[in-house]
């Protein structure tokens, strides 16, 4: 992979200076004669009819964008003939999403309103095409650039973990996995760019291979609504989407220097991209590390250091017929993860020195501070290669042609001594396949038809800890969807069929002579072997739907509805698990009667935007069949099934019917323009049904595991510019995070306990400086978070239940999660 990598990006960097000395224009302005090509341009002004400069135009679908010159004109030439979706956004200004049929020579002007609100956002993610969400019957959720540019955060997905009907299940500051609306694991897809994440996602501790600084805006779909995707997308789907290409013409760039006090945090990024004559290219490297974070309760927590590297680089080219993208990612981290075990008298940290783990030595107070990693850690590498083509067919019709390579390579070092050979050592490849066929758009009606799946071949024998056997699987998934547009009124409907080709391979392991460790053997070498795992071999299918609608009443209210029937097969943890995940402690144990999970979640939703109000409401109810869930065993004398203090606690998955229900509700308030006052409210229930026809469920097991509690949040923010001085795009917010009490958990077994409510509250304030001819040098954003250093511990956080000893000053198990957090963020943009 290296050797494919380090050439292209030299041959990247080479790009700018070879384009510029052949001195090629930005676009040709010959007239178009093929009829199935075409040019847009136009003008931008404001009401007053003033012209726009530097205002984004932006071709969804074509991913093309071009800005606005100093005459507050824009220019597309040499485009595929069709119908698109046309976005217009400038800062201070509502932005404008309009459908246009390009032809030979197609002018639109647009005149852009200052705006209170910004209501009118774009998705694609699940969509055949680029779609306004208002009219769209899918409950989705964008999550802009600015939001991620001034919000503090140590992961992508800690980054939408604020958003109503969003948390995130967390094993440290640097570990984070999505919930939406209650169910996380696999019953969420994440994509980033629209291609599957895949990289272990079973694990508790195993989080998502992505570069933060790399995600320039976020997608979440809320429910099985979207068909696009096939299993595992039963819960929601989460697209991370990088940074565009650069418009026609331009090199952009940026370099980020970013800073945390808490857990000292040091990250930074850089990224340069061009584009010149339909060529583009792009770049980004990153970097970030950090030492053990920090409450007033438990001092600086043992084992959350990490140090993460990242790297990307795309090439792609944009014609008459369409567009091809070529992308290259590498992602690698050594990421620590803490075991809980204190000292008695102390009550501090302590670190395994020996393999029998019969005594250990206390962590030092230099230790807790350096940033050096721990030997037993994880060191988890991604690469991936996809490659993105959308093509035009005819006259309008496109096709759309997508492959993935990824390797995810995941190391748990867990033997104190022989540091250097791995517990867990996991090696995943995944080819990812998704070709769709969307037809021209006639009488209002967009019909998309495809088929998409992977293959997958998971290695796990090559370390000393075999949680999970070796295994391949293949994907296929053909579907259909189709929109329908009757004025105010839009309806869609889908259906999709997956089938999943399941089989892992049997295991037998013995002491190896020289370390020690157990390590499988084959052939004859099995024969008083213990057996591990047996072979397996199973074919799930399922059938997934989805019909909705949105009515758009008037331009300031409108509503829309959904029922949608989601498919998802077990994975590999909840089928074949038997043994200890060093990650986690815990001796886990699968069950290979488990059959796929179907639910069926019901939405409703209203949009009501003013010029000084904007209030969203959000009901849902989600039926799930063949839940499955993680339980704690207890021994047969009915005891913790964890008999000494550094023991592995025992679990084992279950299966029920569950019931979740709850919704979101959101007020924002702009009695003036520079003045916003945003509210949200999260509520999400979880019931165990229990196994229909069997007895009813124990009070003790009414409620489903790892449920959010009601979560509120409010901001109050102030933007303004002092132009004058040379600083714009300033604010200055104040935000209130609540969570109220969970008590709605699953007590049997000890498997969960109530956690407390809290409030945080947090603070920001940034802009950015211009040179006398007002043009971006430098942005700043100096944030912070729990200001008030509340200690606090997050349901979903797993560090809860980490622990030797109740805590001496509180009484309370587990470990607190990061206190006081102040961040100093500084951006160069470059554009040339």
């Amino acid at each position: 992979m290296k050797k494919l990598i380090y050439p292209l990006i030299v041959v990247l960097n080479a790009v700018p200076s070879l384009i510029l000395a052949q001195n090629v224009p930005l676009v040709s302005k010959k007239q178009n004669t093929n009829a199935n090509v075409a040019a847009l341009y136009g003008k931008i002004t404001d009401v007053k009819g003033k012209l726009l400069e530097g205002v984004t135009v932006y071709i969804v679908d074509l991913k093309l964008g071009t800005t606005t010159n100093s005459m507050g004109k824009y220019q597309f030439y040499n485009l595929p003939s069709g119908n698109y979706l046309v976005e217009v956004k400038s800062i201070g200004y509502k932005s404008v999403s309009q459908n246009i049929v390009l032809s030979n020579q197609s002018t639109h002007d647009f005149q852009l309103i200052e705006s209170f609100t910004e209501v009118g956002d774009v998705v694609v993610t699940g969509v055949s095409k680029a779609t306004l969400i208002k009219r769209d019957p899918v409950p989705i959720v964008t999550v802009s650039h600015d939001y991620l540019t001034t919000n503090l955060y140590t992961n992508a997905i800690d980054a939408i973990a604020k958003i109503p009907g969003v948390r995130a299940v967390t094993t440290g500051p640097n570990v984070s996995k999505p919930f939406i609306r209650g169910l996380g694991y696999n019953r969420i897809l994440s994509l980033y760019d629209g291609v599957r994440q895949e990289g272990q996602q079973w694990g508790d501790e195993h989080g998502i291979e992505v570069d933060q600084y790399g995600v320039d805006k976020i997608e979440i779909i809320k429910g099985p609504a979207s068909l696009s995707y096939g299993s595992d997308a039963l819960a929601g789907v989460v697209n991370l989407i990088p940074k565009q290409p650069a418009p026609e013409g331009k090199t952009i760039g940026d370099v980020v220097l970013d800073y945390q006090t808490n857990n000292k945090f040091i990250g930074g990024s850089a990224m340069l991209g061009s584009t010149q004559n339909g060529f583009e290219w792009m770049g980004r490297i990153s970097h970030k590390q950090a030492t053990n974070y920090q409450n007033k309760y438990d001092g600086r927590v043992f084992g959350t250091a990490f140090n993460e590297t990242d790297a990307s680089a795309s090439i792609g080219l944009h014609r008459k017929w369409g567009y091809s993208h070529m992308n290259f990612i590498l992602f690698d981290d050594l990421q620590e993860i803490p075991d809980g075990s204190r000292d008695s008298a102390s009550y501090r940290f302590t670190r395994q020195i020996t393999e029998i783990d019969t005594a250990r030595q206390i962590v030092s107070d230099a230790d807790l501070k350096s940033y050096k990693i721990e030997k037993i850690h994880q060191h988890v590498q991604h690469y991936r290669v996809y490659w993105n083509n959308n093509i035009v067919v005819g006259n309008g019709n496109h096709l759309s042609v997508n492959f993935g390579y990824q390797h995810s390579i995941r190391r748990e070092y867990s033997h104190p001594i022989l540091f250097t050979i791995p517990g867990l050592y996991l090696q995943l490849t995944s080819f990812t396949y998704d070709l769709k066929y969307s037809f021209r758009e006639f009488n209002n009606w967009n019909i998309t038809t495809g088929i998409n799946g992977m293959y997958q071949q998971n290695t796990s024998s090559n370390g000393t800890d075999f949680i999970i056997p070796n295994y391949h699987q293949f994907d296929i998934g053909p579907f259909i969807t189709a929109k329908k547009s009757y004025g105010k009124l839009d309806i869609a409907a889908g259906a999709r069929f997956d089938i999943r080709s399941f089989k892992n391979d049997a295991m037998y392991t013995t002491a190896n002579p020289v370390t020690g460790f157990d390590m499988p053997v084959y052939g004859q070498d099995t024969v008083g072997a213990t057996n591990v795992f047996a072979n397996y071999s199973k074919t799930f299918s399922g059938f997934s739907g989805s019909l909705g609608f949105t009515y758009n009443f008037s331009e300031k209210f409108s509503m829309k509805a959904n029922i949608g029937r989601g498919f998802r097969a077990p994975n590999i943890s909840e089928i074949s698990a038997n043994g200890v995940h060093p990650g986690t402690n815990f001796y886990q144990i699968g069950n290979a009667d488990f059959k796929p999970e179907f639910n069926l979640q019901e939405d409703i939703g209203f949009v009501y935007s003013s010029k000084y109000i904007t209030a969203e409401a959000s009901l849902f109810t989600n039926y799930i069949n063949n839940y499955i869930y993680n339980q704690k065993l207890l021994s047969y004398t009915g005891a913790d099934s964890v008999t000494s203090v550094n023991a592995p606690q025992t679990f084992k998955f279950q299966s029920s019917r569950a019931n979740l229900y709850g919704g979101e509700i959101s007020l924002d308030v702009h009695p003036i323009k520079v003045l916003h006052f945003e509210n949200s409210l999260s509520i999400v229930y979880g019931d165990n049904k229990g196994i229909k026809g069997a007895k009813a469920v124990a009070d003790s097991e009414k409620y489903l595991p790892f449920i959010p509690p009601v979560h509120g949040m409010s901001e109050l923010r102030f933007d303004f510019n002092a132009k004058n001085a040379h600083f714009i795009k300033g604010f200055v917010k104040v935000q209130a995070e609540y969570y109220a009490t969970q008590n709605r958990v699953y007590t049997a077994y000890n498997t969960e306990t109530v956690t407390p409510g809290y409030t945080l509250f947090n603070a920001g304030f940034g802009g950015t400086f211009t040179n006398k001819l007002n043009k971006p040098v430098f942005s700043v954003y100096i944030m912070g978070n729990n200001l008030f250093d509340v200690a606090y511990q997050d349901h979903l956080s797993r560090l809860k239940y980490f622990t030797s000893y109740p805590n001496p000053t509180t009484g309370v198990n587990g470990i607190y999660n990061m206190g006081r957090n102040i961040s100093l963020k500084i951006n160069f943009p470059l554009s040339f």
